[in-house]
């Protein structure tokens, strides 16, 4: 399996890589901005991409909104602590797969990983 995390604090990204290599995820690549992650997805093919919401010079939103113009079908799963109704249906609608609530358990991650990538 491989994910794209995206995120641009770099300890949160390691953070939800240590939970990704605890679920027996180790093929896992980074973006700190949602332009720098559209250009990983463009040149490389990943099974799911983990994103923040909040991120300078292209956030979570847009970077989804954009690669479902695009066609991509991947699976996104964004992690935020944007978790109040109206911001969940902005995320939705703009295409996330499910979200994550920060902060989140390896279990949580699991459940995600499990639901929508095929082994």
């Amino acid at each position: 399996m491989k994910v794209l995390v995206v995120d641009d604090s770099n300890a949160v990204r390691k953070v939800v890589i240590r939970s990704l290599n605890a679920c027996g995820v180790n093929d896992v690549f980074e973006a700190s901005n949602g332009i720098e992650a559209i250009s990983k997805y463009n040149s490389d093919q990943f099974d799911m991409i983990i994103t923040d919401w909040i991120m300078p010079e292209k956030d979570g939103i847009e970077m989804v909104k954009d690669l479902r113009a695009s066609g991509a079908t991947i699976p996104i799963v964004m992690v935020t602590t944007q978790s109040q109704h109206a911001h969940l249906d902005v995320a939705t609608a703009a295409g996330i797969t499910d979200y994550l609530n920060k902060p989140f358990t390896n279990d949580a991650l699991r459940e995600k990983l499990e639901q929508y990538v095929k082994a």
